[in-house]
């Protein structure tokens, strides 16, 4: 193993230099026997942790990462016409790889570690019931908060909703009908409630581009700060994430600033999100979870615009600070995190392949 890599070994289980148990006598139960069997496997397949931070590593990590989106989103700097640029959305796309690339670069360059999957969360599934259900969970926790924190940021006054005419889904229709002729029959009220049935859907395909930053952050990226400490590692992902939007933040994207309070409330919005997506990544030994918790953020996010006064999405910065990305999702999410702490799960680390019986 390399860069002191090791295999993280839960609690009690033997190790692979132990002398092997005696074989069990006529009268001691099957069980015991499948409980000895499950530790060898969980020492087989548990997640490579490094014992050490190699700053080195971290160093160019970070160097690559926030240097490939900058090179990435340099035809919207170039140009001089920013996020109206004709391939911006290609251009942010290919951004959101960035973290996969630097990843995928510290990772083989130097001594690779003995299981690129197990070291990148990536495999394997140990449980399969566990981290299918937290996937599943996480779908269904992100689809939901970003509606709840347009309806608080609502109800502080932040942005105006309109639940009874639904003017923004009116103003989409109407797009559509100088566009095709036609808005196909659909009113504002069936167009919204469509956004939001299909938002678990799409918030599925949007896992695909969310993978590329999360093998990066929560990937790479957490686990190797985590000899530092839980709350240092999740803290510290969570601002290196938020600096890498730097291209694009600085250009007005999400918040309209063009200046360091972008990049502040970017950070304000990173920070207590990472802390959760790490802790879904750390809590099952998985990347999975963290993945589609991300989808649905951007999914969700998305889909609350179609809640609000049409007049209300042009104000990119009342968009962003009533939203989920601004106070409201602060505070949700602020919430969740010391929820976690005080049920004592922020700490829980996964013990990959454990049943609940054994």
């Amino acid at each position: 193993m390399t860069d002191g890599d090791r295999p993280q070994e839960p609690p009690g289980a033997a190790r692979q230099h132990d002398v092997p148990p005696a074989a069990p006598g006529p009268g001691v139960p099957p069980a015991i026997d499948r409980v000895a069997e499950q530790k060898e496997r969980n020492i087989r397949f548990a997640p490579v942790l490094p014992d050490r931070v190699s700053w080195a590593r971290i160093g160019a990590f970070v160097v690559l990462a926030l240097g490939l989106a900058w090179a990435v989103c340099a035809p919207m700097w170039v140009s001089g016409q920013g996020l109206n640029h004709p391939l911006t959305q290609v251009l942010m796309v290919a951004m959101m790889y960035t973290p996969t690339v630097a990843a995928l670069l510290v990772t083989f360059v130097g001594g690779r570690p003995p299981s690129i999957p197990r070291r990148l969360g990536l495999g394997p599934l140990r449980p399969v019931g566990r981290v299918v259900g937290m996937t599943v969970v996480s779908l269904a926790v992100f689809c939901v908060l970003p509606f709840l924190a347009v309806l608080l940021g609502g109800a502080l006054g932040l942005v105006q909703l309109d639940l009874s005419s639904f003017s923004a889904a009116q103003a989409q229709l109407d797009e559509v009908a100088q566009l095709t002729g036609s808005t196909g029959g659909m009113s504002p009220r069936q167009l919204a409630l469509v956004t939001v049935l299909v938002v678990p859907l799409n918030a599925l395909v949007s896992s695909l581009a969310a993978f590329g930053e999360e093998l990066g952050w929560r990937g790479w990226l957490v686990p190797n700060l985590l000899p530092l400490g839980r709350w240092p590692a999740l803290l510290l992902s969570g601002l290196v994430w938020s600096l890498w939007h730097a291209p694009i933040i600085l250009l007005g994207y999400n918040f309209g600033y063009t200046d360091i309070r972008g990049l502040a409330l970017m950070t304000g919005f990173c920070l207590p999100l990472g802390v959760l997506l790490g802790w879904l990544r750390l809590r099952t030994a998985s990347l999975w979870p963290a993945v589609v918790a991300h989808g649905a953020v951007n999914a969700a996010t998305s889909a609350t615009l179609i809640l609000l006064a049409a007049d209300q999405l042009q104000d990119v910065r009342q968009l962003g600070l009533g939203t989920f990305l601004g106070i409201p999702g602060w505070l949700l999410t602020v919430a969740l995190v010391v929820l976690l702490v005080l049920t004592g799960q922020l700490r829980k680390q996964a013990e990959p392949g454990v049943p609940s019986s054994v």
